[in-house]
């Protein structure tokens, strides 16, 4: 019994090796500077590496998308309008006979 009421009081001082109390946090708070700049020097590197597109190849590319979107524009438009008119036929002649 006085071996888990030491244990315990142990716990509750922050000392057994349990690895969470305010010196972890205030050493994982500090080494945030050290992250934070290897982390952006990894993106400089990648950034480096990124094969960027030309202007040429953005702008066929954006012409390509807008004229899709046209066109399925249109083709809903076409398609819910024939729709639209059908049921309303339907309905109109269900109430007339």
């Amino acid at each position: 019994m006085a071996d888990a009421l030491k244990l315990k009081d142990e716990g509750i001082r922050g000392g057994g090796g349990g690895g969470n109390g305010l010196t972890t946090a205030l050493g994982n708070l500090g080494e945030y500077p050290r992250r934070l700049r290897q982390f952006l020097h990894e993106v400089r590197i990648e950034m480096k590496a990124v094969n960027w597109p030309s202007r040429s190849d953005v702008v066929s590319t954006t012409i390509v998308v807008a004229v899709t979107v046209a066109f399925f524009g249109v083709y809903f438009l076409l398609t819910d309008t024939t729709a639209q008119r059908a049921i309303s036929w339907l309905i109109d002649y269900g109430k007339h006979h």
